[in-house]
């Protein structure tokens, strides 16, 4: 597969979503995060990469139309 603009520009913006999303992650974890039995918000490492899933998600259902 060849790395041409349209590509760069996916991968660049699906990194970014990743990136935001998973600090948004740790952000929740440090400010609600629990001690104990929280599947998500337990540890800092689920937070974060649970954050950098749905940030690509996210950014994957806002997509333009092109002609």
């Amino acid at each position: 597969m060849r790395l041409t603009k349209d590509n760069l520009r996916a991968v660049s913006k699906l990194a970014t979503a990743a990136v935001a999303g998973g600090t948004l992650g740790y952000l929740f974890y440090y400010f609600y995060g629990c001690d104990g039995t929280c599947l998500i918000s337990s540890k800092p490492l689920n937070s974060t990469l649970y954050g950098a899933f749905l940030g690509v998600l996210f950014s994957r259902t806002f997509k333009r139309n092109r002609k």
